[in-house]
C-alpha cells in the first residue's frame, strides 16, 4: 500500500512536490526519505515521467542525503527525465542549500541512454547551466548535446545556428569531443530546421572560425585526425563538408601533407577524393611523395578517383619533363585496374610519356580451380535424450534443413522405442520454449510447423497422436502424380511433388514413432549430401528382420540411392526374403528412376484474379513479371510416374509453387535436375520479383554429382541476375562447383542467360559481378564460354539491355586472358557501327581479343 503523503508524485504535482520538502528539519527530512524510497518502490504506477518525474526530481533532491542517492532513484530504467524541469529541482536545491547539484548532473549524464540521449539530457544540461559547471564529456552527453542543438526550440525561433552555438556555455569544452567519437558523425549531419541548409553544424563552425569565435586550426586538426582514424563512410561525410568548407589554403594542406596522402591512398572514396582536391592545388608537396601514394590510389577500384589521379600525374609529367620517365612507372600500375576505360587512358599516358610495354604474348589456358572435396559422412545418429533435444532447439531456432531434421527424426524413432520417459523429460521443456512457432501458417501451403511440432509431440507424449491422425493420413495419401488441389480462391497454390513427399514421411514418423522392432530409420542420409549408401541401406533392412518396413521411409531411402544397376547386392536383398529386402532387390535391379524429358519454355503470368469484394483487388498482379521460363519435365515413355517425382507441369508466373527447395534437394540427392525443375519459379523469383534467400538450394544441387540438364542451367542464369547479394554468391558457389567437378555447362547456361535477359526477366548489371568473381576465383575459361553464349541474344536487340558493355569488357578479358577463340554471333556488325558508344567500343575491344 502506497503512502499517502506522496499523492502529488502520483499526480505530478510539482508545486505539491515543493511545498512538502521546504522548511524541514533534520529528523523530518530523514524520515521522508526513508519513506520516499518505499513509496518509489511499492508505487502502483512505475513509470516515472513529464510532471511526475520532475515531482520526483524535487521531493528527491528536497529530502535524500547526497548526490549518489538522488542519482541512483532518478536513474532508475522506470523513470524518463525527458520532460522534466530542472529549474524547479534547481529552486529546492538552492532553498535546501545542498552543494553537490553539479556532481548529481555529472551522475545523471552518465546513466543517460547510449541509444537515446535525448531521455535527460535537457535536465541534466539544465542542472550544469544553473551551477555554471563543467559539462561532461562522455560520448553519451556530448551526443545528447549535438542532437539538441540539430532541434529548433521557440525561445530560438528567430537565431540562426552559428548565433546559438556562439553563446553555448557547452561549446569549448565540448568541441574536441566532436573529433574523437566514433560515429558522431551521423548526428552531426542534420540540416538546418530554420534555412533547410545541408550540414547545419559544419556550416556553423566554418562560420564561427571565420569570425574568430573558433580557432580554424583546431577545426581543421580535428577533421584530419577525425578522418585518419577512419569510421563508417556515412559518419565521415560531416568532416568531409566541414574540411571543405574551411577550404584549407595550399600553405596549409603542405603542412599537413603527410595526413593528405596517407587519406588519398587508403580513406573511403569520398574523403581519397577531397585529399585528392586539396594536393593538386598545393604545389609544395614533394613529387615522389607524391608517386608513392599514387601506386596505392592506381589499384583502387575507383573508377572516378583513379581517372583524376592518372590526370593529375599527367600533369606532372608535361611539367617536369626530367621526371617522366618515372612517372610513366608508376603508371604502368592502372594497366591491370578492372575498369577497361582506365586501362586504355592509362596505356595512352604510359606511352605519351615514354613506357613501352612488353609484347603480349597469347598462350591458352584454362580453368583453375581446386577439385571439388569428397562429401563429408553424415554426423553420426543421436541416442542420447539430452542431445535430442539440444538439436530440436537448434533446429527450431533456425532455418529448416534437412540434414539436421533427418538426424531428429532419426533419434525421435530411435529413443521413443527405448527410453520415452526420458525423451519427454528432455524434449517437452524445448516444444513448451518454441511452441509459438509450432502452428500452421495459413498462408503458405508448404508450411511444416505444425506438422512437426506434432510429430515432435507425440514421440515425447503418444497421447498427443489421437486427434491428428486423420490429417497425417490425408498427407501420406496426397503423395501421387496429381498435383494436390488448393480450394482458396486468392492464392492459386501447387505443393509439388517433392514437399508431398517429405510431408508424408513426417507423417508416418508422427503415426508409427515408438512402435516395437523399428529401430532406427532406413532413410537417414549415411553423406552430408543426403544419399544413402546401398550397403548401409542393405545392412539396416537387414537389421530389421522380417518386419515390414514403414512404407514412405523406405521410398526415401530409395530415392537417396545412387542410380545405376547393381545385380550382386540386389542378389544379397533378394536373399534376405522380407518386404523390404524385396523392395530393395527390384530397386536395384532396374537402376532406380530413370531420367525424366526437359522441355524449355516460356510461361505468362496467372490471370487477374477477380475481386471477392468491392473493395478488394489483385493488388500482386500488375507487380508479377509478364514471362518466364521454365523447365517442364515428363516420365520417359512407358514409365509410371507413381509419386508425381519425373512430373514438373509448367505453372504460370505469380503461382504459387512453395518455398522450401533447401529440403527438396535431399529427396533425390542424385537428380539435381529434377529438384531445379521444381524448385525453378523460386530461383526465379529471385531475379525477377527480388525474393531473398531463394538461391539457397543452388550449391547443394551443385555439389550432386547427378546430371543438372537444361533445369539447372536455367536457374544459375536466373540466380546470377538475383536482386540480393547474397542470392548471387549462392549462385557463383554453386557455378563454381560445377566447374571444378568438370560438370558445367556453361554454354548452356549462357543461353539461357542472354534469353532471359533479352526477354526482360534479369538485369545484366546484376549478373557482371559474379561472372567477375567467377574468373578471379580460377574459372576464366568457363567464364568466357558462359558470355560468349549469352551475348548474341543482347547484340540482337534493337537497344542493347543496359549492362551489356560490362558484360562484352568481361569477356575481352577472359577471351584474353585465356587465348580461346570462340565466334560471337552479331560482336563484328555492332564493332562495326560507327560512333564511340561504349558499346560499340566494347565491341570493338572484344573484337580486337579474338583477333590477336
Amino acid at each position: 500500500m502506497t503512502d499517502g503523503r506522496f499523492d502529488y508524485l502520483t499526480t505530478g504535482d510539482v508545486r505539491a512536490a515543493t511545498t512538502a520538502v521546504r522548511g524541514l528539519s533534520d529528523e523530518q527530512r530523514r524520515d521522508m526519505a526513508k519513506a520516499l524510497l518505499t513509496h518509489v518502490r511499492e508505487e502502483e504506477r512505475p513509470l516515472w515521467w513529464a510532471a511526475r518525474a520532475t515531482a520526483l526530481a524535487v521531493a528527491a533532491v528536497g529530502c535524500l542525503p547526497s548526490a549518489a542517492q538522488v542519482a541512483q532513484l532518478l536513474g532508475r530504467r522506470a523513470v524518463s527525465l525527458r520532460a522534466a524541469h530542472a529549474d524547479s529541482v534547481v529552486a529546492v536545491a538552492r532553498q535546501r542549500g545542498v552543494t553537490w547539484l553539479a556532481d548529481l548532473a555529472h551522475r545523471l549524464a552518465a546513466k543517460l541512454p547510449r541509444t537515446d540521449p535525448d531521455d535527460g539530457w535537457e535536465f541534466v544540461a539544465g542542472l550544469l547551466t544553473a551551477e555554471r559547471a563543467a559539462p561532461p564529456t562522455g560520448d553519451t552527453f556530448v551526443t545528447g548535446w549535438v542532437r539538441q542543438l540539430g532541434w529548433l526550440p521557440e525561445r530560438w525561433r528567430g537565431v540562426g545556428l552559428p548565433e546559438r552555438l556562439a553563446i553555448d556555455p557547452f561549446l569549448d569544452a565540448l568541441l574536441p569531443r566532436l573529433f574523437e567519437i566514433d560515429g558522431i558523425g551521423v548526428t552531426m549531419a542534420f540540416d538546418d530546421l530554420r534555412t533547410r541548409e545541408r550540414m547545419a553544424l559544419p556550416r556553423a563552425l566554418a562560420e564561427l572560425a571565420g569570425s574568430g569565435r573558433l580557432d580554424r586550426t583546431v577545426l581543421l586538426d580535428g577533421c584530419l585526425s577525425r578522418l585518419l582514424r577512419d569510421d563508417r563512410p556515412a559518419s565521415l561525410r560531416a568532416f568531409v563538408a566541414l574540411h571543405d568548407l574551411l577550404a584549407p589554403t595550399p600553405d596549409e594542406v603542405v603542412d599537413r601533407a603527410a595526413g593528405y596522402l596517407r587519406l588519398l591512398a587508403d580513406a573511403p572514396t569520398p574523403v581519397a577524393t577531397m585529399a585528392q582536391k586539396a594536393l593538386r592545388q598545393a604545389d609544395g608537396v614533394e613529387v615522389e611523395e607524391v608517386l608513392d601514394a599514387s601506386r596505392a590510389v592506381l589499384a583502387r577500384p575507383d573508377k572516378a578517383l583513379v581517372k583524376a589521379q592518372l590526370s593529375w600525374l599527367d600533369q606532372l609529367a608535361r611539367r617536369l619533363p626530367d621526371r617522366a620517365a618515372g612517372i610513366a612507372e608508376v603508371l604502368t600500375v592502372a594497366l591491370d585496374h578492372p575498369a577497361a576505360g582506365v586501362r586504355d587512358r592509362a596505356g595512352a599516358l604510359t606511352a605519351r610519356h615514354g613506357h613501352a610495354p612488353a609484347p603480349a604474348v597469347v598462350t591458352v589456358v584454362g580453368d583453375d580451380l581446386p577439385p571439388p572435396p569428397a562429401p563429408l559422412p553424415a554426423p553420426p545418429p543421436i541416442t542420447d535424450p539430452d542431445e535430442l533435444a539440444e538439436e530440436v532447439g537448434a533446429l527450431l531456432d533456425g532455418q529448416l534443413r534437412a540434414l539436421p531434421l533427418d538426424r531428429v527424426l532419426d533419434g525421435l524413432v530411435r529413443l521413443a522405442g527405448t527410453d520415452r520417459p526420458a525423451l519427454n523429460r528432455a524434449l517437452v521443456p524445448v516444444l513448451d520454449r518454441h511452441r509459438h512457432i509450432l502452428y500452421d501458417h495459413q498462408w503458405d501451403p508448404c508450411c511444416l510447423c505444425d506438422l512437426l511440432g506434432g510429430v515432435l509431440r507425440t514421440a515425447a507424449d503418444p497421447t498427443r497422436a489421437e486427434d491428428r491422425r486423420g490429417r497425417w493420413h490425408a498427407l501420406m495419401a496426397a503423395v501421387g502424380p496429381t498435383p494436390e488441389p488448393d480450394h482458396r480462391p486468392s492464392a492459386p497454390t501447387r505443393v509439388p511433388a517433392l514437399h508431398r513427399l517429405l510431408r508424408a514421411r513426417l507423417a508416418e514418423v508422427g503415426s508409427r514413432v515408438g512402435q516395437p522392432g523399428y529401430p532406427e530409420l532406413l532413410a537417414t542420409p549415411t553423406s552430408a549430401t543426403g544419399t544413402v549408401d546401398p550397403v548401409a541401406l542393405y545392412e539396416r533392412i537387414a537389421r530389421l528382420g522380417a518386419d515390414g518396413p514403414w512404407r514412405w521411409d523406405l521410398t526415401q531411402a530409395l530415392l537417396r540411392l545412387p542410380p545405376g544397376a547393381d545385380a550382386p547386392l540386389a542378389a544379397k536383398a533378394a536373399a534376405l526374403r522380407s518386404p523390404a529386402g524385396d523392395r530393395l532387390a527390384t530397386w536395384l535391379r532396374d537402376g532406380g528412376l530413370p531420367r525424366p524429358v526437359p522441355e524449355v519454355l516460356t510461361v505468362s503470368r496467372r490471370e487477374r484474379r477477380k475481386p471477392a469484394a468491392r473493395w478488394s483487388a489483385d493488388w500482386e498482379y500488375d507487380r508479377l513479371p509478364e514471362r518466364r521460363r521454365q523447365v517442364r519435365l515428363t516420365p520417359p515413355e512407358g514409365y509410371h510416374d507413381r509419386w508425381g517425382l519425373l512430373t514438373v507441369p509448367p505453372s504460370p508466373v505469380g503461382t504459387h509453387q512453395g518455398d522450401r527447395a533447401v529440403l527438396w534437394a535431399s529427396v533425390l540427392p542424385w537428380h539435381p535436375g529434377v529438384v531445379a525443375a521444381h524448385a525453378l519459379p523460386e530461383v526465379a523469383s529471385a531475379a525477377d520479383q527480388d525474393v531473398r534467400d531463394a538461391t539457397a538450394v543452388l550449391p547443394m544441387l551443385a555439389e550432386s554429382g547427378g546430371e543438372g540438364g537444361p533445369a539447372l542451367d536455367l536457374a544459375l542464369a536466373y540466380g546470377l541476375g538475383a536482386r540480393h547479394e547474397a542470392d548471387r554468391i549462392a549462385t557463383l558457389d554453386a557455378l563454381l562447383l560445377r566447374a571444378a567437378a568438370g560438370t558445367l555447362d556453361a554454354p548452356a547456361v549462357g543461353g539461357h542467360l542472354g534469353a532471359v535477359i533479352a526477354d526482360g526477366g534479369v538485369l545484366p548489371t546484376r549478373a557482371v559481378a559474379p561472372l567477375r568473381d567467377a574468373a578471379a576465383a580460377g574459372a576464366p575459361l568457363s567464364t568466357w564460354r558462359l558470355l560468349a553464349a549469352a551475348l548474341p541474344a543482347l547484340l540482337a536487340a534493337p537497344t542493347a539491355p543496359r549492362g551489356t558493355p560490362d558484360l562484352l569488357t568481361l569477356a575481352a578479358e577472359t577471351a584474353a586472358r585465356t587465348g580461346v577463340r570462340i565466334e560471337v554471333p552479331g560482336l563484328a556488325e555492332v564493332a562495326g557501327r560507327g560512333g564511340s558508344s561504349r558499346l560499340v567500343r566494347e565491341a570493338r575491344r572484344l573484337a580486337e581479343a579474338l583477333d590477336r
